[in-house]
């Protein structure tokens, strides 16, 4: 097999071309970087992972994945006066290749040809991707700026060692949201489905097939995205959104039905799947232990379409307690459920000041 990191055909050692991203970083850690890093500093406290951006990341990348970004990538988390010095020495000593592949190359967009192996504190590893350090626990707004990409970008990949324990100090602080902002997300999504499921039927009815269809594929996501919330798992972006989903031990029973959402090539088909979707997730929802109340779709005044019940908003929102939820604006939800601007959501700081 070959590799392209460079625009160049690159030999890959046979012991590593079946290798994921994240076992090849793992081997690179074991072999290489750890027994530099503890010659120079004996017992040194510190964190390795492959975390952050990369479908490796995920457990998801496959040969595709290797033509750009993919490699020799490992996270290195240490003291804040210990940044420099380790960067320095990894800077000075890191090999020139490891298992065929180039130690240091150039990420796309960029010219500059240099080691991956990435040196910073873990709290400013979690402040790069959610624009927080998240311990001891994010506020209700920092919640809502998260992102489930951003998130897993944290929590997701593997951690190969962690001897001063901050970085499963930060993961565990981000396990899930408090139940009360659960339910208040959980409810917004529902709202969402509510407000423009009739549109797409009226639509439809109205022979506008093409605004139909574009309706049906944002309800689609929203219904997707209310199934991670109900399996209390969080999202990544929309290019493995749908592989993700067909994973979930519940809610992926509704995949059936939101794919023929989209295969549907009349109003009436789109309505039925959908409704059939949500008669799944409404289930899911009742087996996640939150109020369920049947059906999940109900009739739309005295025309043709179906919209979602009022009270599977009304009765999750009921069950909140904490004063900082209860007074949040019905509907808006996280940042994620407000834009789907990328520029936006991939911008902790531009996610931050959208929600303050």
């Amino acid at each position: 097999m070959r590799w392209s990191p460079l625009g160049q055909d690159v030999h890959v050692s046979p012991d590593a071309e079946d290798l994921t991203g994240c076992e090849l970083s793992r081997r690179f850690y074991d072999a290489v970087v750890a027994p530099l890093l503890l010659s120079h500093w004996p017992g040194l406290p510190h964190a390795a992972a492959r975390i952050g951006a990369g479908s490796e990341v995920l457990g998801l990348d496959d040969e595709m994945s290797r033509d750009h970004d993919w490699g020799l990538r490992l996270n290195v988390l240490v003291a804040q006066d210990l940044c420099r010095p380790v960067q320095a020495l990894l800077d000075e000593q890191l090999p020139e290749t490891y298992a065929g592949l180039p130690v240091a190359f150039a990420y796309t967009g960029s010219s500059e040809v240099r080691h991956r192996v990435e040196v910073d504190t873990p709290s400013d590893f979690a402040r790069s991707r959610l624009g927080i350090d998240p311990r001891p626990a994010p506020t209700t707004s920092d919640w809502l700026s998260f992102t489930g990409q951003a998130v897993l970008e944290v929590t997701a990949g593997p951690v190969f060692t962690d001897t001063d324990g901050a970085l499963t100090e930060i993961r565990a602080a981000l396990e899930w949201y408090p139940d009360d902002l659960w339910r208040y997300i959980v409810a917004c999504d529902w709202m969402r489905l509510d407000q423009e499921m009739p549109l797409m039927s009226r639509a439809g009815d109205r022979g506008d097939d093409l605004g139909s269809r574009v309706i049906a594929a944002r309800l689609v996501d929203v219904a997707m995205h209310l199934g991670f919330m109900l399996e209390r798992q969080w999202p990544p972006y929309a290019k493995w959104r749908g592989t993700a989903f067909l994973r979930l031990p519940r809610a992926s029973a509704a995949h059936g039905e939101l794919a023929a959402v989209l295969q549907a090539t009349t109003w009436q088909q789109r309505q039925m799947n959908l409704a059939r979707a949500l008669d799944v997730l409404a289930s899911v929802q009742g087996a996640a232990g939150l109020p369920s109340p049947e059906p999940a779709t109900i009739g739309f005044w005295e025309r043709p379409y179906l919209h979602t019940n009022q009270e599977l908003v009304d009765d999750v929102l009921d069950g909140i307690s904490d004063e900082s939820v209860r007074t949040l604006p019905i509907g808006l939800g996280s940042i994620e459920q407000r834009t789907s601007n990328v520029d936006l959501l991939v911008d902790s700081h531009r996610r931050r000041s959208h929600i303050h």
